[in-house]
């Protein structure tokens, strides 16, 4: 049986959406359903929101090689989530974190969105590692 791709339900989707609506529409509250990877989802969306700061700073440091001013909203959400799990999922492969984040970005972003997003995501991975 194929894995069927449920946008509703994986994730890092479900990250993206807590992440954009609290920076973005500054949504108070923000609620965690009952979900198998609930503590995950939890972290992850709490973690980035509250290191927000200190990811605009690693991120500043991949501005000298791409243009990160004019981007969509959401295409800066999932650069801030997939960096937070980067710099503080270290048991997570850096490689599977970026392979999941391109997988649900065409979820929110055009096909040559996507490709901008792999380079962006490759290059903070080697700063990050450093």
């Amino acid at each position: 049986m194929k894995y069927q791709f449920s946008p509703a339900k994986n994730p890092r989707v479900l990250i993206i959406q807590k992440v954009y609506s609290k920076l973005i529409n500054n949504e108070q509250n923000i609620t965690f359903e009952k979900h198998r990877f609930k503590k995950f989802i939890k972290d992850v969306s709490l973690g980035t929101i509250e290191r927000s700061e200190i990811i605009n700073d690693e991120i500043k440091n991949i501005e000298k090689n791409f243009n990160l001013k004019n981007l969509d909203d959401i295409f800066c959400v999932i650069i801030k989530c997939a960096t937070f799990e980067l710099l503080y999922k270290p048991n997570l492969s850096r490689k599977i974190i970026i392979k999941e984040y391109l997988d649900v970005s065409n979820f929110f972003l055009n096909n040559s969105q996507t490709k901008y997003l792999n380079a962006i995501l490759d290059n903070l991975a080697k700063i990050v590692s450093k």
